[in-house]
């Protein structure tokens, strides 16, 4: 007890950034804090008078997502851009085809409704109850004949209409780095074939 109460005795809290001083060094301590440094009103941390509007832009101003253009902090930007924003970019359960968030529930619900052929049984059976069919197949075929004709038809029809799926976004990538790379080997024979011919006619 005697030890916390001299070390209570030898020191103070400064009044600018309630930490506490050594006794000894209050005054100069509180000189030097109040002239230099600045509590943060929205964090309370101290930082430095002429880096307090840096503080504020860098850590606590309001940014907006570039996808919705939403105002928010800019701690919770990443996860509103991963989780939360509607315009982010998912992929259909059933189909893997990018969309923003916002789509994706009223294309689910159409192209859950897609059937497809189950080789198995031979029956066409849902997007969406695709998972639950797999499970209980028991993988006895049924006569196709028993399938309606007006859902054969639809789903012939449908096929047709459904649009090829996009390219994958890295093949143009590969392609143009491909493309500089070659260019870039192309200069540099060039260069060195150049060289040597200068260098063989003086």
């Amino acid at each position: 007890m005697a030890v916390a109460s001299d070390h209570a005795d030898t020191t103070k809290i400064c009044s600018h950034c309630d930490r506490a001083i050594p006794f000894s060094n209050i005054d100069l301590h509180y000189a030097h804090c109040s002239r230099n440094l600045e509590k943060c009103k929205i964090c309370d941390d101290m930082v430095p008078r002429k880096h307090a509007d840096e503080h504020y832009s860098t850590t606590h101003a309001p940014v907006s997502c570039s996808l919705c253009n939403e105002m928010m902090e800019r701690e919770i930007l990443a996860v509103h851009k991963g989780e939360k924003c509607p315009k982010r970019i998912v992929t259909c359960d059933y189909c893997e085809f990018p969309l923003p968030a916002t789509d994706l529930s009223e294309h689910q619900e159409v192209c859950g409704n897609r059937t497809e052929l189950c080789h198995l049984c031979n029956r066409y059976i849902r997007l969406r109850e695709r998972i639950a069919h797999e499970v209980t197949c028991n993988g006895v075929p049924n006569n196709t004949a028993e399938i309606p004709r007006a859902i054969r038809e639809a789903e012939r029809e449908h096929a047709a209409r459904r649009p090829p799926p996009p390219p994958p976004q890295d093949f143009s990538t590969r392609r143009l780095l491909f493309t500089i790379a070659i260019t870039g080997i192309a200069i540099l024979l060039g260069s060195l074939l150049f060289k040597e011919n200068q260098t063989s006619v003086n």
